[in-house]
């Protein structure tokens, strides 16, 4: 008897199918490296002297400095910036995830007249550019009164994120049988009972993912701060790299270690909740 019958056993594989294997894999890796090689720069910087920096920046240390690190703790304000940073990012993603969530629950399950005409509205939202707006912005914030405050920021960035949080959560909530709903009604649950109590839980992996995707944008946030404020002891995490830039000089080692100080929290964030934003995106792209 002849084995090996199945398919694809026993045949060799086209010299072509191995060049391009071999071309794709190259490329993947040639694109991991742009990747992650300036993280480790960064990193490996931020611990460098001025002199050593200029002398060679690609190279790696001569030798381990924390001098950078403790002059940012002890003699700037960047105590303030990273309170600010927290405070607008947790002010913010509150309201985009409550706004979103009752948005998105509406729109997914009551038909009303203009309904198609407000969703189109809100997905517009995601199609205009930040930096076309900051010039308005700036004259609408100044005229009434809301530039340089600590919650400043916390207006736009949740009305630029609430439109890519309702495309979410409304494809998330549609895969929600409706079966409940009218149980919970059918046992003498009210309105405000069901959503909070039932659906709102229910939809939870999309919460996760919709909090951490608007946590990046929140935390990352440079150009509503640059425009909107003025006080240096409101500046944010980002913001607060720009006081490291004089007119003739940077001092990039020191820029580099609060870039590297911003930037932890977002890492641990992301290597934390990595697998529960792609099954939330999986999860809401599937309507049925």
């Amino acid at each position: 008897m002849k084995r090996g019958t199945g398919a694809g056993t026993g045949r060799k594989r086209s010299p072509f199918v191995i060049a391009g294997n071999i071309i794709s894999n190259a490329v993947m890796i040639v694109f991991s490296v742009t990747c992650i090689y300036p993280v480790l720069w960064m990193f490996y910087s931020s611990v460098k002297t001025t002199r050593d920096f200029e002398s060679n920046i690609i190279g790696l240390p001569r030798s381990f400095h924390l001098d950078n690190y403790i002059n940012i703790f002890t003699g700037s304000r960047i105590g303030y910036y990273i309170l600010n940073t927290v405070r607008n990012t947790a002010v913010s993603l509150v309201f985009i995830i409550m706004f979103g969530f009752i948005n998105g629950y509406f729109i997914s399950r009551f038909r009303f007249r203009g309904r198609k005409i407000l969703y189109t509205l809100y997905m517009l939202g995601m199609l205009v550019p930040i930096h076309a707006l900051l010039i308005p912005l700036y004259i609408l914030f100044s005229r009434t009164g809301l530039t340089d405050h600590w919650f400043t920021v916390a207006f736009p960035n949740v009305a630029f994120n609430i439109p890519m949080s309702l495309f979410l959560i409304e494809s998330y909530i549609g895969t929600v049988p409706k079966e409940l709903e009218e149980a919970a009604l059918i046992d003498g649950s009210g309105f405000s009972r069901t959503l909070f109590t039932i659906i709102f839980p229910l939809v939870t992996p999309i919460l996760v993912t919709v909090g951490i995707i608007s946590f990046f944008n929140c935390w990352n946030e440079f150009s509503f701060s640059l425009v909107l404020l003025k006080r240096q002891i409101l500046f944010t995490l980002p913001l607060g790299l720009t006081m490291f830039k004089g007119i003739y000089q940077s001092d990039y080692p020191k820029m580099m270690t609060t870039m590297v100080i911003a930037m932890i929290p977002a890492l641990l964030i992301y290597f934390s909740f990595s697998k529960q934003i792609i099954q939330g995106m999986m999860s809401g792209a599937i309507k049925g």
